[in-house]
């Protein structure tokens, strides 16, 4: 008797499990959430469904509601969690309890299983910016020299990615959802309309130097592509003059570290993230406030922007520590003893 037999038996409910899945997902259309949170929540329930699916040998599609318990969940979640990150995980168990608090409303199931299912522990995020304290510098300076070899290099792109990164702090999808007309105002005083989580929006100033980067790259695509550029174009481009997608995106950041020199100062699985974390720590340092950064980085919670406040604290101290002539009173306080 297979799995869904036996629940028809019983009389349990029997919704398919992803019938149920875009159901859920029709109904928090309300709530108007970006396309990118509606794919992640699609990938963790049908990615712990597809675990299931193979505990008990069926296919997906055959699967219903009535199929998962919390011992059912409880094996597919560790199956699951094997080659992810705590906190890819833990954002999973949040979307399934989610997804089932959903259908107890709904009075489609009787309970919610996701209490057997034990949730990762995550560490506090440490922000992670690149190592070294003049690598924003070396890295663009060799972009700029045209330390980039490719078939067909295009400098003056990398460059306005790399820049616009380091200077504004973007999140990855907020740069590749950036128009043309995304970047306004009148030269001097021009500034990023940037549409952040949640569908927020923040406008982010930009000084002089960048704007004439992004004005270059700009006319590098003119002659590279033809024709007038409109303001609803993607403003960052692969070489084929088609919009930069994730993937392309990570790959050209990985080889402007490597072409520049300084992957080796790059945090593990940062890349683009290491450009917003350096942004966010350089702003500590030199002094900006935790509601400055909150709102530069587009944060819902202070906690985050928090964080780079005590990091820069941290290493300011561990600075004050190696001071030489406190190793005179090191040695003073050793000869009284």
């Amino acid at each position: 008797m297979s799995v869904t037999e036996s629940a028809a038996e019983v009389g349990a409910s029997p919704m398919l499990a992803v019938d149920a899945v875009e159901e859920y997902l029709v109904a928090r259309r309300s709530e108007k959430p970006s396309p990118h949170t509606v794919a992640a929540y699609r990938r963790d329930l049908l990615g712990v469904l597809d675990r299931v699916a193979g505990l008990c040998g069926c296919d997906r599609g055959e699967l219903r509601l009535a199929d998962l318990d919390g011992h059912t969940l409880r094996r597919a979640f560790a199956d699951f969690a094997a080659e992810r990150a705590p906190s890819s995980v833990l954002r999973a168990w949040s979307t399934w309890n989610g997804f089932f608090g959903f259908w107890v409303a709904e009075g489609v199931v009787e309970g919610n299983p996701m209490p057997a299912v034990r949730r990762p522990r995550v560490r506090p995020h440490q922000p992670k910016p690149l190592l070294g304290e003049d690598t924003p510098e070396r890295l663009l300076e060799a972009l700029a020299a045209g330390c980039r070899r490719a078939r067909d290099p295009w400098p003056e792109r990398d460059m306005a990615v790399l820049a616009l990164a380091l200077l504004t702090g973007l999140r990855s999808a907020e740069m590749l959802a950036l128009r043309v007309d995304s970047v306004s105002g009148r030269s001097g005083e021009r500034r990023v309309r940037v549409v952040g989580k949640g569908d927020g929006t923040r406008s982010l100033p930009i000084e002089p130097p960048l704007e004439e980067l992004l004005e270059a790259y700009l006319a590098t695509r003119r002659e590279r592509f033809g024709g007038p550029l409109r303001g609803a174009d993607p403003l960052l481009v692969d070489n084929r003059g088609r919009g930069l997608r994730r993937g392309g995106l990570q790959y050209l950041v990985r080889q402007c570290y490597k072409h520049a020199g300084v992957h080796d100062r790059v945090a593990r699985g940062t890349l683009v993230h290491a450009l917003r974390h350096t942004f966010a720590t350089r702003l500590a340092e030199d002094g900006a406030s935790v509601s400055e950064i909150m709102r530069l980085l587009g944060h819902s919670s202070i906690t985050s922007s928090q964080s780079y406040i005590d990091v820069t604290a941290g290493a300011q101290r561990e600075a004050a520590r190696s001071n030489r002539t406190y190793g005179v009173l090191r040695r003073l306080a050793g000869d009284e003893e």
